[in-house]
């Protein structure tokens, strides 16, 4: 007679037997204090350094986490490859990246040939640089934003390096689009930064305002390379400048694609004297804030009063300008 054989198997999940007998798996969700090294003073500790959930752990570098637990190099790694292995990170098809871009939304403002220089309007989950001199608009983009986003229930963060802030801007343009002003101003939180130390630690902030506040969709960083401009002068400083903003950009990168926001940085611009032919104006930050941008607008004075903005980077948009006015009811089409 044959021997029964027993088989166990050993399955990760919660297991459901449905009616005609199929074997269903749910997967466990898998919780940081799940990952290998994480007990209760480390996640105390991971949570007060801003690493609370598996994506941000993934992500982080072996010398962030050390820093913010004080465990060895060793225990660092397992901890981030135990996300890294929960969350399935690695390649994946085009048509599921695809998929996932449904989730990005445009964000419009009342000038539509500006929304269809951008395909549609500012894109969330992305870095939308703006720069020019001085009076070509830029603040004014960053303040009808705020108000637009609003348009569809989101809010806005606004970190302000230059002063250049005005509720009173915020009012007209919300009555010019039939809003409740003070609703709009409600729904825009405004921090003022004194030094680009203190920016990049708004920037920082801004992530736990995401965390609190779902319907963020807009970040305005009003001027990104002001304080940093200020700060460090003469070519002995440049390496440090550019290794701290680059750290600042990819900070607001991460928040863009985490919490899908729409970022949108103003930058300052520089005169090129060795050019001798063209628009000798270039945007301060060099490759650095021009690598970690998504889309790149450039913005001057045009004809008549008109501005010009002028798309001079972007992942899947060709070059093109648009025409638009400043006006007490916002950024609008020229008739």
């Amino acid at each position: 007679m044959a021997k029964e054989q027993k088989i166990e198997l050993k399955l990760e999940g919660d297991v459901k037997m449905e009616e005609d007998n199929t074997i269903i798996i749910e997967k466990k969700e898998v919780k940081v204090t799940d990952l290998p090294g994480v007990g209760p003073a480390t996640l105390e500790k991971l949570e007060k350094a801003g690493y609370d959930n598996l994506l941000a752990i993934a992500v982080a570098s072996i010398g962030n986490i050390v820093d913010a637990t004080g465990m060895t190099d060793v225990a660092a790694r397992k901890l981030i490859q135990g996300a890294r292995d929960s969350m399935e990170m690695g390649f994946e098809s085009g048509d599921a990246l695809l998929k996932r871009r449904e989730r990005v939304q445009k964000i419009r403002i009342p000038a539509v040939s500006v929304n269809e220089l951008l395909g549609g309007g500012f894109e969330t989950g992305a870095i939308v640089e703006v720069f020019g001199q001085y009076g070509s608009s830029k603040t004014q983009i960053g303040h009808q934003l705020a108000v637009s986003c609003q348009k569809d229930g989101g809010t806005a963060v606004y970190i302000d390096t230059e002063n250049t802030f005005r509720p009173e801007r915020i009012t007209q343009m919300s009555k010019a689009l039939d809003m409740d002003p003070m609703e709009v101003l409600k729904n825009i939180k405004v921090a003022r930064a004194y030094n680009s130390d203190h920016q990049m630690f708004l920037a920082e902030k801004v992530e736990e305002l995401c965390k609190r506040d779902k319907n963020i969709k807009v970040v305005i960083v009003d001027s990104l390379t002001a304080l940093f401009r200020a700060e460090y002068v003469g070519r002995g400083t440049l390496a440090t400048r550019q290794q701290k903003l680059n750290r600042h950009m990819r900070t607001l990168a991460k928040i863009a694609d985490m919490y899908n926001v729409c970022i949108l940085v103003t930058n300052q611009v520089m005169s090129k004297p060795d050019q001798f032919f063209g628009d000798p104006t270039e945007a301060i930050g060099g490759h650095i804030v021009g690598h970690n941008s998504t889309f790149r607008i450039y913005l001057r004075r045009g004809k008549k009063g008109t501005r010009v903005a002028k798309l001079i980077d972007a992942p899947h948009m060709p070059d093109a300008e648009a025409s638009f006015l400043i006006t007490e009811d916002g950024i609008l089409d020229v008739k």
